[in-house]
């Protein structure tokens, strides 16, 4: 079978001619020949493949940079891509689904406005983060006190720094002079742009790292060592490169009688609240992504080989947070932990620490050791915090809050 004309070919790959142009110019799917006085383009009918695999990524809503790629990839890996672009989709769509209740409440009505005036809450709160007994090094960040409480998970060669530059981004945020008096939906606004700072923080460190690691200076002795780093917990997103550097982020900010949640990663936020006990982040793994479409069980997520695989954290890309607005109530108790401690600890011991009535200073030293003493195969890294209210006519120096990290 001979050449094809533009319009037969766009006729058989059921795309336009218009559309073909703009792939021949853009080097994804250059005609097999052009006529050197006509300009006309003729393509071959083997390259009909490659041609629907264009339209069918196109459908997906896949930028065309990045079909090129996968064009160039043997099928396997064509597939693994394609798999990590879907559930970066699926995690973003949940995100713009929250953001979009949120709207929905905050417009007609619903939704919490930050009234610091109504109530003076106080937090008595604590931080530990340790190595394990696996890790060589503790990516790990923790931070607590009166209004911030925060974990980072860092991966990749600068996940430490990562981490540690992620929560100083958000050490630094004045939530209360920002926001004072303001809409909700003002405060999430402030915490969003807090989010791309800290982004764009990992991005430096990442881009140091990569400089670092380019040098001729740097082979064999990366992070100071004569050896190359240890494996890091978490494998870059699926969106990023696999070397990339970042980090998750879960934290808590004080606000009046609310509590405005940052999220993104596997880190999690646990709320402790008339003695039941609750998740209130959603992993943004692989593996929760399956769970939630139904493709596996939670017992079969603990075992499987990816569990461990992000599609949303910060590690310079596009970063998608989850943000949300929470009333709070004096006699909770709340639990922020890296992955390390649900890896090691069974929620049923977690449930029982928390309820056991010890101080947030014991209680973090606690779950550290129930960690350890289960091999703690990863950074492990807890805060605890309890929340108590004091009178709003009380002077603000009355209302000081005990706020310990004893340990970083």
């Amino acid at each position: 079978m001979g050449l094809l004309t533009i319009g037969a070919f766009a006729r058989a790959a059921r795309l336009s001619r218009k559309a073909l142009r703009l792939y021949d110019e853009l080097g994804l799917l250059p005609p097999a020949r052009v006529d050197p006085t006509s300009g006309y383009r003729f393509y071959s009918p083997e390259q009909l493949e490659r041609a629907h695999l264009v339209a069918w990524l196109r459908r997906l809503g896949m930028p065309l940079a990045r079909i090129r790629e996968v064009c160039e990839l043997a099928a396997p890996e064509a597939a693994r891509e394609i798999q990590g672009f879907w559930y970066q989709v699926e995690a973003e769509t949940s995100s713009r689904r929250e953001l979009a209740a949120f709207l929905v409440d905050h417009l007609s009505g619903k939704g919490p406005t930050v009234t610091p005036e109504d109530i003076r809450l106080t937090i008595r709160c604590a931080a530990l983060s340790d190595t394990g007994l696996v890790r060589e090094s503790n990516q790990d960040s923790v931070h607590a006190d009166a209004r911030l409480l925060a974990v980072a998970d860092g991966f990749g060669p600068g996940g430490a720094p990562a981490s540690a530059a992620a929560i100083d981004v958000m050490r630094r945020l004045d939530i209360h002079s920002l926001t004072a008096g303001s809409p909700a939906g003002g405060l999430l606004n402030v915490l969003a742009e807090a989010v791309e700072d800290a982004n764009s923080a990992v991005r430096g460190i990442a881009d140091a790292a990569r400089n670092a690691a380019a040098s001729p200076d740097s082979a064999g002795a990366r992070h100071g060592t004569d050896t190359a780093p240890p494996q890091a917990a978490h494998p870059a997103p699926a969106s990023a490169p696999a070397t990339e550097v970042g980090t998750t982020l879960t934290a808590l900010f004080l606000n009046g009688s609310q509590l405005a949640l940052v999220h993104i990663g596997d880190s999690r936020a646990h709320l402790l609240r008339d003695g039941e006990l609750f998740r209130i982040t959603h992993d943004h793994t692989l593996v929760q992504s399956m769970i939630d479409d139904g493709r596996l069980t939670p017992e079969e997520a603990d075992s499987h080989p990816q569990r461990s695989l992000l599609v949303r954290a910060l590690f310079g890309g596009e970063a998608h947070p989850d943000l949300r607005l929470r009333e709070a109530r004096a006699g909770d108790r709340y639990l922020l932990c890296s992955d390390g401690l649900p890896a090691a600890v069974p929620s049923a011991e977690v449930h029982r620490v928390l309820t056991a009535g010890g101080t947030p200073e014991d209680t973090v030293r606690e779950l550290i050791a129930l960690a350890r003493a289960s091999g703690a195969p990863d950074n492990v890294s807890c805060v605890v915090a309890d929340v108590t209210a004091t009178a709003a006519e009380a002077p603000p120096e009355s209302a000081a809050v005990s706020a310990e990290a004893v340990g970083q």
